[in-house]
Order: C-alpha cells, then structure tokens, then sequence
C-alpha cells in the first residue's frame, strides 16, 4: 500500500467516525427534547433510542487499502432502563391507578453521553485536519 493511499484510508476511517459520531449526537439531542414526552403517536412515553457502532472490516484490493472506520450498525430503543413511573392523577396521560409512565431517559446520563460523542467528533476532525495537512506537505514536496 502507497503513502497516498494510506493518507486517503486515514481519511476515510475520520471520516466515518465523524458521520457516525454526527448520528449520536442527534440520537441523544432527541432522547432529551423528549425527555418529558409521556405519550408517543406509538402510544406510551418515549423511549430512550441508543446508537450501536460496528467496525468497517477494511480490505486490501490491488494493494489499495478500502474500508476501515466504523458505521452504525443500529438505532435502538433501550428496552433495558425502566421507565419512570410517577404518581399524578391530574395528568392527562394517567392510568387509572393515577400513575404517568415517564420515559426512561437520565439527563445526567444523556449530557455525559453527549460529552463523549461531541469529543470523540472533535478528535475525528481534528485527525481529519492532520491528514490533510500531510498531503498539502507532500504536494509542497513534489513541487
């Protein structure tokens, strides 16, 4: 595998972090903007969704390196995390119990979550940058 080629396999492999890293920014923006939401048009409060990662095998074709990164496998809903149950029998979404089934999403959690993603963007940028300045060097070089 060339220089260059390496230089475009690094690229690709940010580049895919950051488009993976971009979908769980959004998934988590959402699980807060509905974190009080008790009734969904599915019916019931909203549940937490939760970003699954898998690795892009890379491959070595024509000794040209293709793949590598990583790409969302799936966007869940988290079925393990108990939803909140709170008593308010005002609420017009109460069972007869008087109860409010409240969505599962933990806004500390969430934040937390948000903070490692947004990170994890930042050093895929950051990696992105890096790459490019070695092939503007290497054109400079060349010259």
């Amino acid at each position: 595998m060339s220089g260059i080629d390496s230089l475009f396999s690094g690229l690709r492999t940010a580049s895919s972090g950051l488009a993976a890293e971009r979908v769980r920014i959004d998934t988590i923006a959402d699980n807060i903007s509905n974190a009080q939401t008790t009734h969904t048009p599915d019916g019931g409060a909203f549940r937490r969704k939760v970003v699954h990662f898998e690795p892009i095998p890379q491959t070595v074709r024509n000794g040209r390196a293709r793949g590598g990164g990583v790409r969302i496998r799936h966007v869940a809903r988290d079925m393990s995390t108990p939803m909140e149950m709170i008593h308010d029998p005002g609420h017009p979404d109460a069972n007869e119990a008087g109860m409010v089934e409240f969505p599962n999403v933990n806004s500390v959690r969430e934040m937390a979550d948000l903070m490692t993603a947004v990170r994890a963007y930042e050093a895929n940028l950051k990696s992105q940058e890096i790459f490019m300045r070695m092939a503007q060097r290497a054109l400079e070089m060349i010259r």
